[in-house]
């Protein structure tokens, strides 16, 4: 087994589309009309161009009572890792993303914290070399 899919519960697609390519990046790899919601994913141009992000609507019920309890709690959702966060942190803050936490290092790893507008908070960490 191998990991090819992972999901991120977002508030609105379309809105978790435009912070997620436009402001972080990505690039969109899979948009398909279900009905009400879509099946739509990015993956990073960093990253494996077949490990893909899904941006799955949180709709209502279990989920959107998850993803909301995780968010009054100030816990992050899922992390991405960063060659630089100091570098990622000032360029995303041009860019008008919020943070919780800025560049805080913690043993090994320097990890900051960010809203993605579609609530969540997202962690980006980097591992130092010794």
């Amino acid at each position: 087994m191998k990991i090819k899919l992972t999901s991120i519960l977002v508030n609105d697609q379309s809105k978790a589309l435009d912070f997620y390519t436009e402001v972080l990046g990505f690039q969109k790899k899979q948009d398909i009309p279900l009905g009400e919601y879509r099946w739509l994913s990015v993956v990073s141009p960093e990253g494996r161009d077949d490990l893909e992000l899904s941006l799955e609507p949180a709709g209502s019920g279990p989920a959107l009572t998850y993803q909301a309890a995780l968010y009054e709690a100030g816990t992050p959702l899922t992390a991405f890792e960063s060659s630089d966060v100091q570098r990622d942190y000032d360029s995303l803050v041009e860019r008008g993303v919020v943070f919780k936490s800025g560049p805080t290092a913690a043993g090994p790893t320097v990890m900051a914290v960010f809203d993605d507008t579609c609530g969540n908070w997202i962690q980006i960490y980097q591992v130092q070399s010794p």
